[in-house]
């Protein structure tokens, strides 16, 4: 991220960021004692938002609620409910994304995505210990300005996913080689609703 997205920026390659980048709080991601996930890197030092912020593009950050002290005054915050009507366990209820621009009224978007009770939220079901639901990415993309779309932080690829899906063209970065792989594979299979 920090390497390649100044390039591209001084290549205007991007319109928008749309990311969730390390939250800085050392998350254990041995869900349920599965244990098929490392350690997120990065994820045990506070994030930096700095290095997102002012290439002068509409800018999205899933979990900056966690660094949110530096963050510019101003855009807006939304919420996404991950329960909706499961009880609360060792997981967290909701995460909050953040953009640069005032889109409109703070919202909540209610989509249950919760460890061991949404069958495509089980450990085994999902390549990245923090992957969002494709749903959800799509969601959040019909809030964002148009134009061409750069995750620095892709993970496995689900931002892009929704991109493609939603006939957008987005740039992925990712630092752990397998997660690139895989994001691979997720753009080359047919949207599936």
């Amino acid at each position: 991220c920090r390497e390649i997205l100044p390039r591209l920026a001084g290549l205007l390659a991007f319109d928008a960021i749309v990311t969730d980048p390390p939250y800085g709080i050392n998350l254990n991601t041995n869900y349920a004692g599965v244990g098929v996930y490392g350690r997120i890197v990065g994820d045990d030092a506070p994030f930096n938002p700095k290095q997102l912020l002012g290439h002068d593009v509409p800018t999205l950050i899933f979990g900056a609620d966690h660094f949110h002290h530096e963050l510019p005054a101003g855009g807006t915050w939304h919420v996404w409910d991950k329960r909706v009507d499961v009880r609360s366990n060792s997981f967290a209820d909701f995460e909050t994304w953040w953009t640069s621009w005032k889109s409109g009224p703070s919202r909540i978007l209610r989509y249950q995505w919760v460890v061991g009770t949404h069958p495509g939220a089980r450990p085994e079901r999902v390549a990245h210990p923090t992957s969002k639901p494709v749903d959800v990415m799509r969601h959040v993309l019909q809030t964002c300005p148009p134009g061409v779309i750069a995750d620095p932080f892709m993970g496995s690829g689900t931002t892009l996913r929704a991109a493609k899906d939603l006939g957008r063209k987005a740039i992925g970065i990712e630092l752990d080689e397998r997660y690139c792989e895989i994001a691979a594979k997720r753009m080359g299979q047919e949207v599936l609703f």
